[in-house]
């Protein structure tokens, strides 16, 4: 067992403070590392120390796991907290972590490496009673065999990239004569996302919801789940709208779920904070998909509905001592729901709209929790990922998690730049959201741009509107106020409400 005195986070933003605060809690000192585009982050003013890694592109940064280890060293850094994306999920940085002596908050490099395939992963967990989507169990490139493989299983198929991950490399085959193209096409994607190129095949659900099951395993052998997370509102495969528990899971399905992800963790030793993602079909069947050998974006709203600190827990196994607790002893309190405030235009096709947080006002009172990285003022840089802020809500009920995401999007305050918000508040608002019948699909059966033009109620823009003419009015030399207009300030006062 191993004390760890100081932590060196190898990430920015949002999940650079989260890491930290927890840190801090714990009489734990903090590095935060950064690039020049980052010199002014708030996760570099909230650490002990900071060090500058180079400039702004993350592979003159953030992805210079040979430098960040350097640091450590200098600094006399016990560990390293990965958070997600960058160097998260890298095996071979992992290795040169405990390679130089340092302890790395996360799996072992051998369990990275099983569960970063997905067709490693499928093999690993076979031997176990653990449901798989009908497909192959290696890779392959021959088309005519492909196509005979496909025609068993029984089109609609989907051909998977083997290193992919956020909907590169993946496409959906309807018939076989449009198979050949669309392989081709998957191969190049996951050649340029992931220098590999090797696919797979599997029966593809058509009306799949995506729920996945947290785990957390220690070095000593012991692995518990911490219930599901709902993850099925999402825009080109990355999720958007997280909740937990499910809305449609029972008791038994989810007793089953979970039993299946620990078995997955056993199946490569895993110890560490990990996520087990399945799709689950119309009749709530549910099939291993992958595993995240990471804390996952969405872990908040497993904190808040079991009360359990995710990031402690990893320092704590990191260490080497055991979970805090037994299965037996956690419950489902209540209900969280989480929704990833993005800098980007639903109405564009959710394209990134970089820019200067003009205004920027997070929403408070009960049962809110806002994880961010910026304040106003602060540009979104165009190097990394647009998102902003994770905002979650916990309430008695889903109904009451809902109405209070609902309250605190309206007092999200957001202006230069278009946000996710007015999307995700429609979600929300949707009946198909509501009642809980809905899939992967919600925005293609559901959403198109112009809903969000219809945001105002016929009062509203009455007040909005004489609200507009006071203000300019008051500005504008009295000769000039019979020909005021209202355009541009009830535009900005629109603006204002539209996010948030």
């Amino acid at each position: 067992m191993r004390k760890i005195n100081k932590i060196l986070v190898a990430n920015r933003g949002e999940i650079s403070l989260r890491v930290m605060r927890t840190a801090r809690e714990m009489g734990i000192k903090t590095v935060a590392v950064y690039s020049e585009a980052d010199r002014n982050a708030l996760h570099v003013r909230y650490a002990d120390e900071a060090v500058c890694l180079g400039p702004a592109p993350s592979a003159q940064s953030y992805l210079l796991g040979d430098k960040i280890i350097e640091v450590c060293k200098e600094l006399n850094v016990d560990a390293i907290h990965p958070g997600y994306g960058f160097l998260s999920e890298n095996a071979q940085f992992a290795k040169k972590v405990t390679d130089a002596g340092l302890i790395f908050i996360g799996p072992s490099p051998e369990a990275i490496e099983v569960m970063g395939s997905k067709l490693a992963a499928k093999q690993a967990v076979s031997k176990y009673d653990i449901p798989m989507v009908p497909g192959t169990e290696e890779a392959i490139d021959d088309i005519p065999e492909a196509k005979k493989t496909a025609a068993e299983i029984g089109y609609p198929i989907l051909i998977k990239a083997s290193a992919g991950g956020g909907g590169k490399g993946m496409r959906v085959v309807e018939n076989e004569e449009e198979f050949e193209e669309q392989m081709q096409r998957a191969i190049s994607e996951a050649v340029s996302a992931f220098g590999d190129g090797a696919v797979f095949i599997e029966k593809f659900i058509t009306s799949p919801r995506h729920i996945e099951i947290q785990v957390l395993g220690d070095q000593l052998g012991n692995v518990v789940h911490l219930f599901e997370r709902e993850c099925s509102v999402q825009r080109r495969h990355q999720k958007v709208i997280e909740e937990a528990p499910s809305a449609v899971i029972t008791e038994e399905k989810r007793q089953a779920m979970g039993e299946a992800a620990i078995g997955v963790a056993k199946a490569c030793n895993y110890y560490g904070a990990g996520t087990v993602e399945f799709i689950v079909d119309e009749n709530l069947n549910f099939y291993f998909l992958e595993m995240n050998t990471r804390l996952q974006v969405e872990h908040p709203v497993t904190e808040l509905i079991t009360g359990i600190d995710l990031v402690k827990e990893q320092i704590h196994i990191a260490e080497g001592q055991p979970i805090s607790f037994q299965q037996d002893e956690l419950k489902i309190n209540g209900h969280s729901v989480e929704v990833r405030v993005y800098a980007e235009d639903p109405k564009n096709n959710f394209l990134p709209d970089i820019g200067k947080l003009i205004t920027y006002k997070r929403p408070q009172g009960p049962g809110i929790r806002v994880d961010d990285g910026f304040e106003q003022g602060m540009d979104i840089p165009i190097y990394y990922d647009p998102m902003i802020a994770k905002l979650v809500t916990h309430g008695e009920t889903r109904e009451k998690a809902i109405e209070r995401m609902v309250r605190a999007i309206d007092e999200y305050q957001i202006t230069g730049i278009e946000t996710t918000l007015p999307f995700c508040k429609f979600v929300l608002q949707h009946q198909a959201f509501t009642s809980g019948d809905f899939d992967t699909k919600f925005v293609e059966k559901h959403f198109s741009p112009e809903i969000l033009d219809e945001e105002f109620t016929s009062e509203e823009q009455k007040i909005l509107a004489a609200a507009g003419v006071f203000l300019l009015e008051q500005q504008k030399p009295k000769h000039q106020i019979a020909e005021s207009g209202t355009g541009s300030v009830t535009s900005n006062w629109k603006n204002r409400l539209k996010h948030g």
